[in-house]
């Protein structure tokens, strides 16, 4: 199964709310806040994301971070490579040469490899903007998906993060719930 970390779910996250107001100053504290998540959390993936050039980091009491460039010029592919701990890869062998021993002989690497720089031209082709506000005509764009409560009663559910909630803080991303393990990930 193709799964990205949790980490880079909520850098992904982190970075997309950053961009709904991307000249503004935001602080660790008040991202976990509006995205309710734990602050270690956001503390970790910020710093991470610093150390990838993807948001700079200003000290004092009106510090806090900033998207490094412009939302449109960060892909999804330099998030998933900033917080992914392994190289992009479907298989070991397309993400890296050399780790499994059959590859001299492999009859399918090839393809493993071509898919492999399709679906990563496909995370490159979506920015940090897009997250936001995707773009009508993108194959990424607005998909039609049912708001409100489904013919059960119940909210509508994200595919990644479960039940919408009524009265959510923000409308232009995903809210995760705050689950106690948020503090635990290091």
């Amino acid at each position: 199964m193709l799964r990205i970390s949790k980490l880079t779910d909520y850098g992904t996250l982190i970075l997309a709310h950053m961009a709904g107001s991307p000249e503004r100053m935001h602080s660790a504290a008040g991202l976990a806040e509006a995205l309710g998540l734990g602050l270690p959390t956001v503390s970790k993936v910020l710093k991470t994301l610093g150390r990838h050039t993807l948001v700079t980091s200003q000290r004092g009491a009106h510090g806090g971070y900033l998207l490094s460039r412009p939302p449109t010029q960060i892909s999804v592919a330099d998030v998933i490579d900033a917080l992914e701990d392994q190289p992009f890869g479907l298989t070991e062998c397309s993400a890296s040469a050399g780790v499994c021993g059959m590859e001299g002989e492999c009859r399918i690497r090839d393809n493993w490899l071509r898919i492999n720089g399709v679906v990563r031209q496909a995370l490159q082709g979506v920015s940090v903007a897009d997250m936001v506000h995707p773009t009508s005509g993108s194959p990424f764009g607005p998909q039609r998906r049912p708001s409100g409560p489904d013919p059960g009663g119940e909210p509508a559910a994200h595919r990644l993060h479960g039940p919408a909630t009524l009265g959510s803080r923000m409308t232009a991303a995903c809210i995760p719930a705050p689950r106690a393990d948020d503090q635990e990930i290091r």
